[in-house]
């Protein structure tokens, strides 16, 4: 079992930044993908941002540039850095980690509003 607790979350007006932090229960060098997923009111979950345990780092379209993954194996945390965010970034962010099996966080909220 991985416990995974997300923080950084709340509002911020278009063209800001936030920072999204992920802790998980367990040594984050053991595990093979960690990520980020998002999911807007009546859409699916998609994911934003993926890092293996290689420090291999994968983004969709439509935050490659301006979201940036990484990782603190000594705090066992992930982050996901957020710039120039855009209204259609609004949406409940999840944390994801995967070893033989997917593990999510409890979801928090980023809302981009003027």
């Amino acid at each position: 079992q991985v416990q995974l607790v997300e923080s950084g979350g709340g509002s911020v007006q278009p063209g800001g930044s936030l920072r999204l932090s992920c802790k998980a229960s367990t040594n984050i060098s053991s595990i093979t993908w960690m990520g980020w997923h998002r999911q807007a009111p009546g859409k699916q979950r998609d994911s934003v941002a993926t890092v293996s345990n290689h420090d291999v780092k994968i983004y969709p379209n439509s935050v490659q540039g301006r979201f940036t993954i990484s990782r603190d194996i000594a705090k066992n945390t992930i982050y996901l850095q957020m710039n120039d965010l855009k209204f259609e970034d609004t949406a409940v962010y999840y944390c994801m980690a995967w070893i033989s099996e997917t593990y999510w966080g409890q979801g928090i909220q980023v809302t981009v509003s003027a």
